[in-house]
């Protein structure tokens, strides 16, 4: 067992753009991976399940993955700070205090949610086995806390195998096999397979980095401590998680399961470019602590542009790949799912344009918590008041189903957009330096682009696929590449940046 090792030496805000893109070169290869996988469970679910049973297991993960971020108590961005400020040689005490809390509250809920199970199941359709899906609720909030710890080490490989291999391709192999053993509650019990098999991957590298807590005693004092300052980050993470999730909700008390079923594997395409910016999270936190602390603001504003603009160069280009082909990618799952590419294409789109909201709140909710979740409090309710508007517009106009749900999806990208501008403004102000990600590169790229994409819509469906999407991605790529990307962008695809610098990131030194 390995005693906590000192990993914070001193950096320059060149070996920041380095760490930060060694970080998100790593997490991108999770990204692949992670996309790799997801389309098979897709294809699985919809397939061999269908879209009632898929929108019954979408309302009941609503409920779950909401409260287990709650029960994180925000340690996925607090801990950085936490250990920032704390005794490095009590590291792992500060990580298991966080730990213990997420335990604590996660068995509650969970406990809780099992004797009233309505808010998970609104349709009443559940199984006994169905309900055990609460046993993932401590898990997830532990394992978030444990993968956090890890990055402020700057190991997100751990967070790749995860969630990127283990979690995925978990869920996918096993949703296949229960089917054929438990079929009406295959789906929630292959999720809570992959949620333990996460777990297990995350806590054995956390336990051979950080070492067991020795001399560590749990204390009423600082768990309640720990809890009151989590609690804005807490609520911060569980209102721009629900941003995601909300949409999926209104549309479950305004439609039937089959639509949200369809809603629901269209949030899980586009919820593939989502992830991307999660490749730059875990690294961004103790970056922005570190020169927080050197009160280096023009740092901070130039990794956050910085990190922004890598966001949203590869969003957009995926948007591009997965929305022009949208009827086909969505055919993959069933000839019934093709009704929501309307959906699909809001929600790729709301992705894009959530990319500044997410890295500005990557220093706000170190810098500005309050005003940060007030910020998100608005917009959640913006969201949740375009969303009912457009559910109630599509009953006066007599709309189907599927016109509701392109209507849950146009809310979210409006609301997300708003979020982007307020939270941008805000963070400029502090920093006292411009905080802006776009460049009209990302115009030029996309515009080829397109001409690819609608070319590749005359073919036939699968050339469509199989030629179209990779024919979109390398239009795309090859223009901003070209007209985008500047020297300082192009260190994301190097793998040493300035010699000495480089490698005191790669091996940082040892106690």
């Amino acid at each position: 067992m390995t005693a906590a090792k000192d990993s914070s030496p001193e950096r320059t805000d060149e070996g920041d753009i380095a760490a930060l893109a060694k970080g998100g070169r790593t997490n991108f290869f999770g990204f692949l991976l992670r996309l790799a996988a997801r389309l098979p469970f897709l294809f699985i679910a919809g397939r061999l399940y269908g879209a009632e049973a898929l929108g019954r297991f979408a309302s009941a993960l609503v409920i779950v993955e909401l409260i287990a971020m709650v029960c994180s108590m925000g340690e996925k961005r607090g801990l950085a700070q936490r250990l920032s400020e704390g005794d490095n040689a009590k590291a792992s005490h500060l990580v298991f205090d966080g730990l213990l809390v997420a335990f604590l509250l996660g068995s509650a809920a969970a406990l809780l949610l099992y004797m009233l199970p309505a808010p998970m199941f609104p349709s009443g359709q559940y199984t006994e086995m169905d309900r055990l899906i609460v046993l993932a609720i401590p898990l997830l909030a532990m394992t978030e806390i444990a993968l956090a710890a890890q990055a402020y080490r700057f190991d997100i490989a751990t967070t790749v195998r995860a969630r990127a291999i283990v979690e995925p391709w978990t869920i996918s192999i096993m949703a296949g096999v229960l089917f054929y053993v438990i079929p009406a509650s295959g789906l929630s019990m292959a999720y809570l397979a992959s949620i333990m098999g996460a777990a297990l991957f995350a806590f054995w590298p956390f336990v051979r980095e950080y070492g067991l807590p020795r001399g560590w005693r749990p204390s009423l004092g600082r768990m309640s401590k720990l809890t009151l300052r989590g609690l804005p980050l807490a609520s911060a993470d569980a209102i721009e998680w629900g941003t995601r999730r909300l949409d999926l909700f209104v549309l479950g008390l305004f439609a039937g399961p089959a639509a949200v079923g369809v809603y629901y594997v269209a949030q899980q395409v586009a919820s593939l470019p989502q992830k991307l910016k999660t490749s730059f999270e875990p690294i961004l936190g103790p970056v922005i602590t570190r020169n927080l602390k050197e009160k280096n603001y023009a740092g901070i504003a130039a990794q956050v542009c910085q990190v922004g603009f890598w966001i949203i160069a590869a969003q957009a280009g995926i948007a591009l790949a997965l929305g022009v082909p949208g009827e086909g990618v969505m055919g993959l799952v069933g000839p019934g799912f093709v009704a929501g590419t309307g959906a699909l294409a809001f929600l790729l789109a709301a992705e894009v344009v959530a990319a500044t909201a997410v890295v500005s709140e990557a220093a706000l909710v170190y810098m500005a918590r309050l005003r940060n979740l007030s910020i998100s409090i608005a917009t959640i309710l913006l969201q949740a008041g375009l969303t009912v508007g457009a559910m109630m517009l599509a009953d006066h106009y007599e709309l189907s189903d599927y016109y509701r749900a392109a209507g849950a999806a146009l809310s979210l990208m409006l609301a997300l957009g708003m979020m982007s501008l307020a939270k941008a403004w805000l963070l400029s102000r502090i920093l006292g330096h411009p905080v802006n990600n776009w460049r009209w590169a990302l115009v030029w790229a996309a515009a080829p682009a397109v001409v690819v994409g609608f070319l590749a819509t005359l073919l036939p469906e699968w050339a469509e696929l199989a030629f179209g999407i990779p024919a979109i991605l390398l239009t795309y790529g090859f223009v901003i590449w070209h007209k985008g990307f500047g020297p300082e962008d192009r260190v994301l695809f190097r793998r040493n940046l300035g010699g000495d610098a480089a490698e005191t990131l790669e091996s940082p030194p040892q106690n």
